[in-house]
């Protein structure tokens, strides 16, 4: 096998919400999709972009993972239990800011690295305790003790516990062969979510948490934005049938701006700073 090349987005030391790129870890990889140098590319869903290349297709959705985020603490603390003052760390504004919201007397720091590295920094980097998906941890065997989170207080990052497989758009055999791992209940989820992310125009620089649950025909699609500092928020909760996901997102996006999401993204980002500087 030839060496893989890392991306950019395993390269960059920076805070994911500091780097004003969409698609920071698939691009380079996609690229050489579209060059046939590779015939196709497996990412965590929650970094590719809703608008891929005309070139690319979204192929093949596997069954998903668990959706919901995790507290690994250094005491074996959960996120109630922590002590006060206590430091800790995320990737993620979306987490930050439910982290303050639920526990205010902790500090919040951005942590940065692999999986493997933001584990380590819980017992070497000062860190009282660290929150991430479920999902990395079960996908790389990780043997570690956690307590899980629940998405009513942790709402995901649309996508959030699936992959994406992407494949050139006109290569019909290898899209045929990828669609027999496709799990139709994963993609039409995800497709709500994405479409909701699309709406409104969400990403690292305004966390949208957004989770859809498929029920028999319907599927309930329940997103929440909140405010930089966590004193406003915005809860949407719309069911429709789940043959129409795009249209499901769609609805909760003009619910959400209706509801003035807008003004919050705004906020967001002038935010973005001040945050990193911590």
């Amino acid at each position: 096998l030839d060496a893989v090349k890392l991306s950019k987005g395993d390269t960059d030391a920076r805070p994911l919400f500091t780097i004003d790129q969409k698609g920071i870890f698939e691009k380079e990889i996609d690229k050489a999709v579209m060059d046939k140098t590779v015939d196709f590319a497996v990412h965590s869903l929650k970094d590719v972009p809703s608008d891929l290349p005309k070139e690319l297709t979204l192929a093949c959705i596997p069954k998903r993972e668990r959706v919901n985020d995790v507290v690994i603490s250094k005491d074996g603390s959960n996120l109630d239990s922590i002590v006060s003052e206590g430091v800790v760390g995320t990737s993620s504004l979306r987490r930050a800011v439910q982290i303050m919201r639920k526990r205010p007397d902790l500090k919040v720091k951005p942590i940065r690295g692999n999986i493997e590295t933001r584990i380590r920094k819980v017992s070497e980097n000062g860190y009282d305790a660290i929150v991430l998906a479920q999902a990395g941890i079960s996908r790389l065997g990780i043997d570690v003790k956690f307590s899980a989170l629940s998405t009513d207080d942790f709402s995901p990052s649309p996508g959030q516990g699936a992959i994406a497989i992407v494949a050139r758009a006109d290569d019909s055999k290898t899209i045929e062969m990828l669609k027999k791992i496709e799990d139709s209940t994963s993609r039409i989820e995800i497709e709500a979510e994405r479409a909701l992310s699309n709406y409104v125009d969400s990403g690292c620089r305004f966390p949208v948490g957004a989770y859809a649950k498929a029920n028999g025909d319907s599927m309930t699609l329940k997103v929440v934005a909140f405010s930089v500092d966590g004193k406003k928020s915005m809860i949407v909760e719309k069911t429709g049938p789940k043959d129409n996901p795009n249209e499901l997102g769609k609805l909760a996006g003009k619910e959400l701006q209706k509801q003035g999401v807008d003004e919050l993204a705004l906020n967001w980002r002038e935010k973005v700073e001040e945050w990193n500087k911590q």
